[in-house]
């Protein structure tokens, strides 16, 4: 076990072992290394101030994405590359990202403009010669996550037509790929900081038998949401043990007409592969959940193992019949999703477990699906209700009907009352009637900032109401019409994406 953080920046390999475990990347580059270009502006991941781009070497490739700075702390940037606005030209010729934002006047104030310059980097990188044409919604996705008070946007997505319309400036990946295959370790990474300690694994093996000897550590993937715990609740997280490193926990497979996506994938990742096989029902949901620099970081198993009742990935895993699986040293347990939230921040996992896996029945003959998300706005926007809905549909008969519903209860929570008053059922407009008044003995929601309780529960029977209008026997609206974002983008490509 080695115990020094190793990572690549600004030409140079550097190694620390003077900084807290909790040390955010912002911290490290204004108050370390006095690189303040990055700025802070709300510490949580929400106006992408901070935002950089972090490079890794996956399977031989060096895959670059953007992140919040604020939420990353310092140990997981081990073996990565960090890539900041200081690393674009500081004199002429300017990079073309730098110089379209130059020609299209898309700074002001200035201060966000550096997470701006990040974003589109990102995405510039994506690009090549022979891709087409940017459009309007790859940009929309790529500046999801960088907020600006003074210029409108407009400027800023003129800049990103126009960078592509300047002389190409490559990136040498491969020469990154060779530095980073320097930084790869083979043994668990022990990082101790005044008796505090993290553990980095790389194998199941001994994630197992980490948790075990530590059952009370902090388990950290991705930060999007423990980073807050660090800069707006000052927490003190003891021993914490990272998840990012274990290969087991970074694959998609596919099985017997399941999906299982280990519990380190990137939530950018999990919908990309998820959309493959549910286009038409989760493409908005995809790019509605979060920003793009938190997908790139926060993981599915994650937003599973939190549990939070607003949280918008807990809803339609359920409808669709999902199973969590939990490891440990003394085996693996499986449970239906449901099953697994006892109540408001309570779970059915063990002291030495963690969740390994998410496994996602695929479509199959007759199978209805939707899921609908209802919030403020339509980016970067906790949901107010999240519903999802499935069933088995032939010949006009519905079966296997599973409702579920964030934001109406302490936990994500099934509708048992609405799905037996569908259960077996014509799908007609009498039947729809009867669910919809079931609705509101499945839950008793409560009013918040977000929504009030009476807002609540009609906007949930409205959605069941659309659900009923989308995949209705005769008539039913077509999809594209009620969800253009399925339509408008091919989402099967990582460039598209982000």
């Amino acid at each position: 076990m080695s115990g020094l953080i190793r990572y690549f920046f600004q030409g140079q390999i550097h190694e620390a072992d003077h900084l807290p475990p909790t040390r955010t990347l912002l911290q490290h580059l204004r108050e370390d290394l006095h690189c303040t270009g990055t700025k802070e502006g709300c510490a949580e991941g929400d106006c992408g101030a901070c935002t950089v781009v972090t490079g890794e070497l996956r399977d031989g490739k060096v895959e670059m994405k953007s992140v919040n700075a604020c939420l990353q702390l310092m140990p997981t940037l081990d073996g990565k590359a960090i890539f900041t606005v200081e690393d674009l030209s500081q004199e002429a010729p300017l990079h073309p990202v730098q110089q379209a934002m130059v020609e299209c006047h898309a700074s002001q104030c200035g201060f966000c403009t550096p997470g701006f310059v990040m974003s589109l980097w990102d995405l510039y990188l994506q690009r090549s010669p022979e891709s087409a044409p940017l459009q309007r919604k790859q940009i929309d996705i790529a500046l999801s996550g960088n907020l600006c008070r003074c210029t409108g946007y407009r400027p800023i997505i003129d800049a990103a037509h126009r960078m592509e319309e300047l002389p190409r400036q490559d990136f040498d990946q491969a020469g990154l790929a060779a530095i980073l295959a320097g930084l790869v370790r083979s043994e668990t990474l022990e990082y101790v900081w005044q008796g505090q300690h993290f553990y980095a694994p790389r194998t199941m093996a001994e994630l197992v038998r980490l948790r075990a000897a530590h059952p009370q550590a902090c388990l950290l993937a991705g930060g999007t949401d423990i980073g807050l715990w660090v800069t707006k609740q000052f927490r003190e997280l003891g021993d914490i043990i990272y998840l990012g490193h274990v290969e087991e926990l970074r694959s998609v497979t596919e099985k017997n007409d399941v999906l299982e996506i280990g519990a380190a994938v990137t939530l950018d990742e999990a919908y990309r592969a998820l959309c493959e096989y549910y286009p038409q029902e989760l493409s908005e949901l995809w790019q509605r959940f979060a920003s793009l620099p938190i997908r790139h970081a926060g993981t599915l198993g994650g937003n599973v193992a939190n549990g939070s009742p607003i949280g918008d990935s807990m809803p339609w895993l359920i409808a669709l019949g999902s199973r969590i699986v939990l490891k440990s040293a003394d085996g693996e347990r499986e449970l239906a999703l449901e099953d697994f939230y006892l109540g408001y921040q309570q779970k059915d996992l063990r002291p030495t477990e963690i969740v390994a896996a998410i496994r996602i029945p695929l479509p199959g003959a007759g199978k209805i699906f939707r899921t609908y998300k209802l919030a403020k706005r339509f980016d970067q926007d906790i949901s107010a209700v999240c519903a999802a809905f499935s069933a088995q549909l032939q010949n006009g008969i519905l079966s296997e009907v599973r409702i579920a519903f964030g934001g109406m209860a302490a936990t994500p929570k099934r509708a048992t009352h609405a799905e037996t008053a569908l259960e077996q059922q014509v799908w007609n407009e009498a039947t729809l009637q009867t669910a919809m008044l079931a609705l509101a003995e499945d839950y008793a929601p409560l009013s918040d900032m977000r929504a009030s309780a009476e807002y609540r529960l009609q906007t949930a029977q409205n959605l069941l109401r659309r659900f009923w209008l989308e995949t209705r026997a005769d008539d039913a609206l077509p999809t594209a019409l009620l969800n253009p974002f399925a339509a408008a983008a091919d989402t099967s490509s990582a460039e598209e994406s982000v």
